[in-house]
């Protein structure tokens, strides 16, 4: 996790405007966080603030008892839920809701982070829309979400929102701090969603091994066409999971991009995006590089 003063200057803007929230004792009692980049740090820092026994001004300290907790979602009074099996499920928004009427175990207050909102099965989205719309105790809801889109209309409207924008150059200087090259860091600012996906990657060697390969790849691609294809089955051995997949995909796309004042790369740029939508419609990767380095 990022400390507060990385927090600070990944997001001074949001940094700044949530210390005059707490100022001015104004903080709503539901937010909707869109985008990865601090959002969920954020989150613990403002559930910290209300709940630290060591407060300068309005800042928490980090580290007494109730900081230390919360840092560690340990905290009884501040509950988090993630997604499970990539969905929210309506029984579980539903126990939450039972809570919301309760006061809380060390105070009267009780905080709630709902991770990867846009995720939740709209029933269980409808549950919380009561409770926005009239709180029952001293209850914070974050609702934390990267695709804005797919969050409910009624939620949305019901909510403050708050935008937390890909902040690359400062991302791409903490991963250099990290240990990486300026040239991975370079790569993985770009290419990371969130946070917390830019720090797993950071020391996972198959992602970079992957990268040297898809590197290799897209320089064949630009200048050996016959060359590059054989290289699709390496890479489709190496890509033996969605997940690898959809990431070799989105490394092309980076790559490719970083020179688009190349007409040859904006033409493979194009034939990229057809061989996702091929391979998002179930047409095997091997199947969908194949007909990108073809046609």
């Amino acid at each position: 996790m990022i400390t507060k003063e990385e927090l600070q200057n990944l997001q001074p803007q949001i940094y700044q405007y949530f210390l005059n929230v707490l100022e001015r004792e104004r903080l709503h009692h539901a937010y909707l966080f869109s985008g990865n980049f601090g959002s969920f740090e954020m989150s613990l820092f403002l559930a910290q603030s209300l709940f630290c026994t060591e407060k300068v001004g309005v800042e928490s300290c980090g580290q007494c008892r109730s900081c230390k907790l919360i840092a560690s979602e340990e905290f009884s009074d501040v509950t988090i839920v993630r997604p499970s099996n990539q969905i929210i499920k309506t029984e579980r928004v539903r126990d939450l809701v039972k809570d919301f009427s309760r006061s809380g175990v060390e105070g009267s207050k009780q905080v709630f982070i709902i991770v990867d909102s846009d995720k939740m099965h709209v029933n269980a989205a409808n549950s919380l829309l009561k409770v926005i719309e009239e709180p029952q105790s001293e209850v914070y809801i974050f609702l934390l979400t990267a695709n804005e889109q797919k969050v409910l209309p009624t939620i949305k409207s019901r909510t403050q929102k708050v935008r937390f924008p890909k902040q690359e150059a400062l991302l791409s200087d903490y991963l250099e701090r990290t240990g990486l090259l300026k040239t991975q860091a370079n790569l993985l600012a770009g290419f990371a969603q969130s946070m917390k996906e830019a720090e797993s990657l950071s020391k996972s060697t198959v992602f970079f091994d992957l990268v040297q390969e898809l590197e290799r790849f897209t320089k064949l691609l630009l200048n050996q066409e016959a060359t590059a294809f054989l290289q699709v089955a390496k890479l489709s051995q190496l890509c033996d999971e969605k997940e690898k997949q959809s990431q070799a995909f989105r490394l092309l796309e980076l790559l490719l991009a970083s020179q688009l004042e190349l007409k040859q790369n904006r033409l493979f740029l194009d034939k990229l995006v057809l061989a996702r939508e091929m391979w998002s419609a179930n047409v095997s990767f091997q199947n969908a590089l194949e007909y990108m380095v073809l046609t």
